[in-house]
């Protein structure tokens, strides 16, 4: 279950932002769309635990995440939440495959079979050798949710990402995301300003 209520939040008291309450039942899906500058990204950094809000709550599978210090809020993150950031987040001097074995090791989850399925999946196997900064941007966008499933979190949240995505590629990720989130039980929350992303979700609110 995850449900938040009365969600606000303000950068230096000048720009504000109020939130629909959200509550999605275990299995379910989300799409929050929106145009830019509505506080999508916000929005996905506050229910990921990486900005506090100004009031009201956010429970994440049993756990008001408000309650955990620092240390509390970071491993509860590293555990049950996989991020497809909006602007990629990898270490440039390493390859795509060695990204993803970071991320493992961090999370003591090694599995290189694992790291290959992804890639195949994402069409992006012939790239896992190749340094971060060598890929097209559709290519790292590829590879950022390939970053944020490896560990096969209990919630995906995922930041605009098809915006780079040709039609094909588009449903290509975002029927992977889906398959990703069943697969392991996960709920996916996605959020857009992508209209193409409505016919995969029976469950949408719009900012």
């Amino acid at each position: 279950m995850i449900k938040t209520r009365g969600i606000k939040f303000d950068y230096n008291n000048q720009v504000f932002f109020e939130f629909p309450d959200i509550e999605i039942k275990t299995k379910e899906n989300l799409l929050i769309i929106g145009n830019s500058g509505i506080g999508k990204t916000t929005l996905l950094h506050l229910l990921a635990g990486l900005l506090e809000s100004k009031s009201g709550s956010i429970e994440l599978f049993g756990k008001e995440i408000s309650n955990l210090n620092s240390y509390q809020l970071d491993t509860f993150r590293g555990e049950n939440i996989g991020i497809v950031f909006q602007r990629s987040h990898f270490v440039n001097s390493l390859t795509v495959k060695e990204n993803l074995e970071l991320a493992q090791f961090i999370a003591n989850k090694k599995d290189n079979n694992r790291i290959d399925t992804i890639l195949k999946s994402l069409g992006i196997l012939d790239k896992s050798d190749k340094k971060t900064n060598q890929l097209s941007q559709g290519e790292k966008q590829r590879a950022s949710i390939a970053l944020a499933i490896v560990n096969s979190p209990k919630l995906i949240l995922a930041d605009e990402p098809t915006s780079s995505l040709d039609d094909e590629n588009c449903d290509r990720v975002i029927k992977l995301l889906k398959k990703q989130a069943s697969e392991f039980n996960a709920q996916l929350i996605v959020i857009t300003h992508d209209n193409r992303l409505k016919k995969h979700f029976k469950k949408s609110i719009k900012l």
